[in-house]
């Protein structure tokens, strides 16, 4: 069985595509076929950050190199736990479908990044795992040596695994495509960084899997002179949300586009149905004609919203505003108040942004310490994570431009919002 997981992961590799990270990447001529597949070529058509290149111009690489990066990091990594005893539980079939699930892992992913994320769509993992089971897709997992049941369920962690016989070996490459290092965050990190120009996302990849010990539950376990490597990863997340992913800018851009969707779903004037399989210039002419555009517009001319208000992170605060509807409302709410106290504000030129969730938790076991990560000698307490957190979950308030220097003389500006606030945390409390 050995002799035949390791063919699975060595033989016929001999397909090179070139890439700016990871240099070679090699693949199986069939596996290949999978990246000239139209739900495939798409993502060479969303951009990996959305609009980050407003900031870091270099930032316009796509989801298509990122799937390329996140199969190559899998194939890796998987080849170093194979050798050090994953193989006694692997089968060549089972191999074959994590490779094609790294490859196709975005399939079904939205365009401009996350700005629909928090709209009442299907997950994206959902929908790539839907594509995988469908034609031409299908077929060209199938020929691989993959099964595209277990591809497609490796994506979904959400899809039902009762009638798929080799229940164990799914688990074990869901944490392995799904976890505190795995190929994705990996790829990601070290891809965004080099095209932003910005030294925070680089890891050691190699001494990473060099380290890395399989467990048939977790999928990974450490040992304590990985534990370093693991609070580096944490922080240069850290540090990419706070520097780039959510730099005050992208944000605007982000909501802006956000704002025009939700407008858009709420008038009526755009169906949910209509946001699937779209690509970033689609998604930007979807908008222009059915909803006006002018947000959209603004956006593609880079007019971005500019920063009115930070309002530091409290619970009672989030909670005010976590709701979709909420911060609409309270835009509707915020923009009378301006207007009665004299500055003639409609609501759609202002947005209250909030962050959306994002995880640092790690879930690895440190085997020579006997404990979890967060129990472990690393510096990075579970209250080291929360203080993370509370910096990354600003709340800011943008404005139109055309406000801009009116809000700098406006004197009621600030206590307006902190009111209103106030009202909608007492509200929530």
């Amino acid at each position: 069985m050995k002799n035949s997981i390791e063919a699975s992961l060595i033989e016929d590799y001999t397909h090179p595509i070139r890439d700016v990270l990871w240099g070679h990447i090699y693949m199986t001529d069939k596996l290949a076929l999978l990246t000239e597949s139209v739900p495939f070529l798409r993502l060479n058509h969303i951009l990996q950050l959305g609009p980050v290149y407003l900031v870091y111009p270099g930032a316009t690489h796509t989801r298509a190199s990122h799937s390329l990066g996140v199969y190559h990091l899998g194939r890796r990594l998987l080849q170093n736990l194979a050798e050090k005893g994953a193989s006694q539980w692997l089968t060549p079939e089972g191999v074959k479908s994590f490779l094609a699930a790294c490859l196709l892992h975005d399939l079904g992913h939205f365009p401009y990044t996350h700005s629909l994320k928090e709209l009442p769509l299907t997950p994206h993992e959902e929908l790539s795992g839907a594509i995988i089971l469908k034609e031409p897709v299908k077929s060209l997992v199938g020929n691989t040596g993959a099964s595209p049941e277990l591809t497609a369920a490796i994506v979904d962690k959400e899809m039902p695994v009762g009638n798929l016989p080799a229940q164990t070996e799914l688990l074990f490459y869901r944490r392995l495509l799904s976890g505190a290092l795995d190929p994705d965050k990996l790829d990601y990190l070290n891809r965004d960084a080099r095209y932003c120009g910005v030294p925070y996302g680089a890891q050691d990849v190699d001494f990473i899997f060099s380290r890395l010990h399989p467990d048939k539950e977790r999928g990974v376990d450490i040992d304590s002179r990985l534990i370093p490597n693991v609070e580096s990863i944490l922080f240069s997340k850290y540090l990419m949300y706070r520097i780039v992913y959510w730099h005050h800018k992208v944000r605007a851009a982000t909501a802006m586009v956000k704002k025009a969707l939700i407008t858009g779903l709420e008038s009526g004037k755009i169906t949910g149905k209509e946001l699937y399989n779209l690509e970033d210039i689609s998604l930007f002419t979807l908008l222009q004609e059915k909803s006006g555009g002018s947000l959209v517009d603004s956006v593609r001319k880079g007019i971005i919203y500019t920063t009115a208000a930070e309002i530091p992170h409290t619970q009672a605060a989030i909670a005010a505003i976590r709701g979709i509807k909420d911060r609409a409302r309270m835009e509707e709410q915020l923009a009378d108040e301006l207007t009665r106290s004299g500055l003639e504000i409609q609501s759609e030129d202002l947005i209250i942004d909030i962050p959306e969730p994002v995880s640092f938790e790690t879930g690895l076991y440190v085997e020579d310490e006997g404990c979890s990560f967060g129990d472990s000698s690393s510096a990075f307490k579970p209250q080291t994570v929360n203080a993370f957190i509370q910096t990354l979950y600003t709340i800011r308030i943008f404005i139109n431009q055309k406000f801009k220097e009116r809000i700098k003389t406006f004197p009621d500006f600030y206590s307006i919002i902190e009111n209103m606030m106030n009202r909608g945390a007492h509200g929530h409390s």
